[in-house]
């Protein structure tokens, strides 16, 4: 996990997952749009898991 992966899954969660596959992608955006903070956290959890 890089620091502009870090950086970016701060700033925009969803970009962030994007080569993840369409999957974390879409539930990483629907948690962002509950809130801001469960869309990093799960962008986080999933940039922390090997691929």
């Amino acid at each position: 996990m890089s620091l502009l992966r870090v950086l970016l899954a701060i700033l925009f969660p969803p970009l962030a997952v994007a080569d993840r596959g369409c999957g974390s992608v879409l539930v990483v955006l629907l948690l962002t749009l509950c809130g801001w903070v469960p869309g990093v956290i799960a962008a986080l959890v999933i940039l922390n898991k090997p691929q």
